[in-house]
């Protein structure tokens, strides 16, 4: 009876041993295939930075090469920018091997790489910074001209124009601590009378210091559109109404009256209306303005009259431009809007500052 019962305890062991290497297998696969899990995403990981890195260097080429453009451009026509130029051709969803050809028998990864771009005129817009005049060396105030030109934007696009004072008070709190209030001293605007003493500038545009939410708080130095979300009775939906129409440059400049819109013509010049406007803009697109006397025919054309072109308000000539730029590699995309300085004199470009939505 002995050998039976030892039989089967030594099954019984011989069971049980088989279930132990089989949990230590399963246990050491469950190791093993984490292991390798954690290796693979790793891997991902710097194959996307990798991707990543290499869209950013393509994007940088594209912008040197948008930089040539404008600079080579401008020496061809130093003192006009219109929309009829080279610079506002846009670049479709084009491969890049369409530009630099086949660099070698495997071209896949060039193959796999498509550019978009556009450049903009970032002064056919209205420049929240001109706000706020530097009339001597370190002072900030007002300008009227300004202040009322953007009030009639806000009434335009649909939004409070009282805001238009707070904007203007947010923007020069900002810049009492920064080093650009000493830029552009001396300039003054002698195109209007809105002050009762003549004056174009004043320290408090229509608020007392109770009524300035804004000065309860520190303001920061506006570098963007989105920042008038910090100006209290500013919405989502109102700046996004205002963005096609207005930019934050790093200094006050003129309008180029070849390349605005209707809407900011409307807001810039108070004897012109959305209609008569839209009309300068239809004329516009068959002839551009090579001077100021040919802007100020085409005003009379379109029957708006008593204008005097302020050479700080108006201008044919642009120095900053908006390129935006796309690039997708692979699996990598990169959306790059850059601010470029064109030197008037010299034409060199300067970036300015690179905003990038991955």
């Amino acid at each position: 009876m002995h050998a039976p019962i030892k039989a089967r305890a030594t099954r019984r062991e011989e069971g049980a041993a088989i279930i132990t290497a089989l949990l230590v297998m399963a246990l050491s696969a469950i190791l093993v295939s984490g292991i390798l899990w954690r290796e693979q995403v790793q891997v991902r990981r710097i194959e996307n930075q990798r991707l990543l890195g290499q869209a950013q260097w393509v994007a940088r080429g594209a912008l040197d090469w948008t930089r040539l453009v404008l600079h080579s451009e401008a020496d061809t026509l130093p003192s006009v920018t219109y929309l009829g130029g080279l610079w506002s051709t846009p670049v479709a969803r084009t491969r890049l091997s369409h530009f630099i050809g086949a660099m070698s028998d495997d071209s896949t990864q060039v193959g796999s790489t498509w550019l978009t771009g556009t450049v903009e005129d970032a002064q056919s817009r209205f420049n929240l910074r001109s706000l706020v005049s530097n009339p001597s060396p370190g002072v900030l105030e007002v300008n009227v001209t300004q202040l009322q030109a953007f009030q009639r934007l806000l009434q335009l696009v649909g939004v409070d124009g009282q805001l238009a004072s707070k904007t203007a008070l947010y923007v020069r709190a900002g810049l009492s601590h920064s080093a650009t209030r000493f830029e552009n001293a001396g300039t003054s605007n002698t195109s209007t009378q809105t002050q009762e003493d003549g004056s174009s500038f004043t320290d408090n545009p229509g608020l007392e210091a109770s009524d300035d939410d804004t000065s309860k708080v520190a303001s920061l130095l506006m570098t963007d559109t989105d920042a008038l979300l910090d100006i209290p009775g500013y919405t989502p939906a109102a700046v996004a109404r205002l963005r096609p129409f207005i930019t934050v440059l790093p200094n006050a400049t003129p309008v180029n009256m070849n390349t605005a819109s209707a809407e900011v013509l409307t807001a810039i010049i108070p004897e012109m209306t959305l209609a008569k406007a839209q009309a300068f803009v239809a004329r516009r697109q068959t002839v551009f303005f090579r001077n100021m006397s040919d802007v100020s025919l085409a005003l009379q054309a379109a029957d708006v009259d008593g204008v005097t072109l302020d050479s700080s308000l108006y201008d044919v000539n642009t120095s900053y431009f908006l390129i935006h730029g796309g690039v997708q590699h692979d699996r990598a995309e990169v959306d790059r809007t850059t601010l470029v300085w064109r030197d008037p004199l010299t034409h060199a470009t300067r970036v300015v500052r690179v905003q990038d939505q991955l």
